[in-house]
């Protein structure tokens, strides 16, 4: 079979010229498609909603031209290379469709667009897949691997609504305006990623009957559809606001005011707040979502951005000085100056052209050790005793602070706590420069400090991190040790290329886990093919006398023939249903008194006994046993030769035969969880807890099956590391022995820095203690 190159029928470009074809392909509105002009939402409402749509649609037809010829070439290429006929028939049978229903894909994209937009007013959020979803007790395949295409597309708009989260939040609260409700969730939004997928969806449902072109047009439509969509979330705001839609609307988090600040402490707030952050986040509902990101990936919000400026900050250490200050009075050292912050930060560079060796671990230098061979090399230099100024001693102690907690979540053994302690003066210098450092997530050197923890994160268990990848880590930071001199553009381009790093690993453990969901969700349609096969021999063979040697042909091959036309071809197929009558027509012939051979029937038998591996003499003895009653003259040892070969014979399915246990009830704590772990999104990351000391490993939750409840679980690399049930899950997680890891707390460098504030915090509950107990 041959077919000419794929060419382009029709693009963008054409589309949006209009003209004969275009134009009216347009305006042709099929009558099932709501429109703007033909709603009856308020004039106000509708001239917003039309320069939208004009703003969505030049960036989605764009996109769409360019998946569409992506789609043909690929097609066609897969075609030419196919290993077989039949694989070849499909893919050209794909292209086949392809071609005929192109053109009128844009278009119908369009139409189902609008009408989205066109039905804001009556529009409820989506609950295609409801949470906690009562198992069906009539189990059978879904067909034309709908599942397959429910599970890509849940999986790629939460890919993408994690990735556009404020702008989003922002794009509901215009939509909750304009709907004349409350702000939108995101799952409501009609032009959200879920909205967006939901209409190529039906879309490609409506033209397209090739489930192989379905599923690789989904992920087409990601690579040029969806790739642009966080840009395209801002246009959106854009355009909304100049129509009139909360123009002006941006996040701004709550922040925690101290009633009285001194001079001293409201300036370096002012000049903290001067500083450029990070895009905030909506806070409650995203920090504590579902954390699913890979390691060290910078996409975590960190809970100081939103509840933490400089000046409480100041506060707290101001109550730990006191408290230190009347339990250490006159240890300072009379008549001491304080060092200059120029002099302070040649000295520390000193200290940093000079590294102490870390060949003994335990004279492991600390950043007090560094404060006293800053404060000696003073006196050295001066003659005189020397001190450092109350900021800058406050940063040394904060740094120290932020140091020892780290250090709680890194394991001794690995590479990264030699890093760290290479990067404490390069960092302390950085902190004295820019005290942004403490309270700003995002900060350059916040981040890359982090990356480096987490590679050696207790969390991380054995698998620890692609050596590759740790080499270049030991690179990058010699390379800030040696290059940095007050730049933090070191930092940020040491942090841009460990980013860039760390992306690479996670497109490799995606592959990786990819791989592995794919063998889950081939073994579930196994296990399920299997017991829906069973479920329907049982039915049949129920209040029938057959001889036990036929049940147990039954029972055993031939379920096997049952499960894989079912796992093939689905319960509605033609080969089911006569595979179904041959199945009731072996009953009828073994149950009869005459014992003529049925011919066709133990040609159909033996013909669907090779399909499952059965060797052709093999086949051709069952056929004989079950197209015919069985007669005293049979051979017994015929049977028993037979017998064996059935139990030696490896049967379909049955290293993912599931063991039927009975489950003792759950508790009402047990359920709750139960019900939780069923709503979370594929892959969250997870904290299984090991004994009392509060050891854990981190692990992904990359899949689970609403039907089997299977649940598998990967590693930071993508490995895979368990399978288990959600039924397990929900009771590790009601003993407090498995947590869902949050946006909040996923990030290391974060969960040490609250709980320094929380060291701080007792220190200032201390101090006035102190202060209430002390004498008039």
């Amino acid at each position: 079979m041959a077919l000419a190159a794929p060419g382009m029928l029709f693009n963008e470009d054409d589309f949006r010229r209009g003209g004969e074809n275009g134009q009216a392909m347009v305006h042709s509105k099929d009558s099932q498609f709501a429109t703007l002009v033909g709603s009856d939402l308020p004039p106000r409402v509708r001239s917003a909603l039309e320069p939208l749509l004009a703003v969505i649609s030049e960036e989605i037809v764009r996109g769409l031209g360019k998946m569409l010829n992506e789609l043909e070439q690929q097609l066609f290429q897969q075609a030419n290379h196919a290993r077989n006929a039949s694989t070849q028939d499909d893919q050209f049978n794909a292209l086949r469709n392809l071609r005929l229903t192109r053109a009128d894909f844009i278009p119908r994209y369009l139409h189902g667009l609008e009408d989205a937009l066109a039905r804001v007013r009556t529009a409820r959020a989506e609950n295609e897949e409801p949470v906690a979803k009562p198992i069906s007790q009539n189990w059978q395949l879904v067909e034309h691997d709908a599942g397959d295409e429910d599970i890509l597309l849940r999986d790629l708009s939460v890919r993408y609504e994690s990735r556009a989260t404020l702008t989003l939040y922002l794009l509901g609260q215009r939509f909750g305006v304009m709907a004349a409700a409350p702000a939108f969730e995101t799952d409501r939004l009609p032009v959200g990623p879920r909205a967006l997928l939901r209409i190529a969806q039906e879309t490609s449902q409506s033209l397209h009957h090739d489930n192989v072109l379905r599923l690789s047009l989904y992920r087409a439509f990601e690579h040029h559809v969806l790739a642009g969509y966080p840009t395209l979330v801002e246009l959106m705001n854009d355009t909304l606001g100049k129509a009139g839609i909360l123009p002006g609307l941006e996040f701004v988090p709550a922040r925690i005011r101290p009633a009285a600040q001194g001079r001293a402490e409201t300036e370096a707030a002012s000049e903290i707040r001067a500083k450029p952050a990070a895009a905030p986040r909506p806070a409650g509902e995203d920090a504590q979502a579902p954390y699913t990101g890979w390691l060290g990936q910078a996409n975590a919000p960190s809970a100081a951005d939103d509840a933490m400026q400089f000046a409480l900050l100041q506060q707290l250490l101001s109550g730990r000085r006191g408290l230190i200050g009347k339990l250490q009075a006159g240890t300072a050292a009379p008549g001491a100056e304080a060092l200059a912050a120029p002099a302070l930060d040649e000295m520390l560079g000193t200290l940093q052209r000079n590294p102490r060796s870390a060949a003994a671990p335990e004279q492991k230098r600390s950043l007090r050790d560094v404060q006293q061979a800053v404060l000696a090399m003073a006196r050295q230099q001066r003659g005189s005793a020397a001190t450092l100024s109350r900021e800058d001693s406050d940063t040394f102690d904060l740094l120290g602070l932020l140091y020892t907690e780290l250090e709680r979540e890194v394991r001794t053994d690995t590479f990264a706590r030699e890093l760290l302690d290479r990067l404490q003066v390069p960092l302390l210098r950085l902190a004295l420069q820019d005290r942004a450092f403490f309270v700003r997530s995002e900060h350059p050197g916040r981040m890359f400090l982090n990356t480096v923890a987490e590679s050696g994160a207790s969390w991380l268990g054995e698998d620890g991190v692609d050596p590759h990848f740790e080499n270049q880590l030991a690179q990058t930071v010699e390379r800030v040790v040696s290059d940095y001199q007050g730049d933090v553009g070191v930092f940020e381009q040491a942090n841009a290329d460990l980013q860039q790093q760390l992306q690479v690993q996670a497109r490799r453990a995606e592959i990786s886990e990819r791989r592995h969901v794919e063998a889950a969700r081939g073994k579930e349609k196994l296990a399920v093919a299997k017991q829906r096969a069973a479920e329907v021999l049982d039915g049949m063979l129920k209040d029938q006398s057959l001889p036990r040697f036929v049940q147990t042909l039954l029972r055993q091959a031939w379920a096997d023939v049952l499960t894989l036309v079912l796992l093939r071809n689905g319960e509605s197929s033609e080969l089911w249903r006569t595979h179904l009558d041959a199945t009731k027509r072996i009953i009828e012939v073994t149950c009869a008194k005459d014992s003529t051979l049925d011919a066709d029937l133990a040609t159909q038998i033996e013909q669907s006994m090779l399909q499952v591996g059965y060797h052709a003499s093999e086949a051709t003895a069952m056929a004989r046993q079950l197209s015919r009653a069985p007669t005293e003259s049979d051979d017994a040892t015929s049977r028993t030769e037979l017998t064996l070969k059935l139990k030696s014979h490896a049967r379909l399915g049955e290293e993912v035969a599931a063991k039927k246990t009975e489950l003792r009830p759950r508790t009402k704590e047990e359920q709750a969880c139960y019900e939780h772990l069923r709503s979370l999104p594929f892959g969250t990351w997870m904290e299984f807890v090991h004994n009392q000391q509060g050891e854990a490993t981190r692990r992904r939750l990359s899949w689970y099956s609403p039907v089997t409840d299977n649940a598998l679980f990967v590693n930071n690399r993508g490995q895979r590391t368990a399978e288990m049930t959600l039924d397990h899950l929900a009771r590790l997680m009601a003993q407090n022995q498995l947590r869902v890891i949050t946006v909040q707390g996923s990030r290391l460098v974060d969960r040490a820095w609250q709980a320094t504030l929380s060291v701080l915090r007792s220190f200032a509950g201390q101090s006035e203690q102190a202060a209430g107990g002390a004498p008039a």
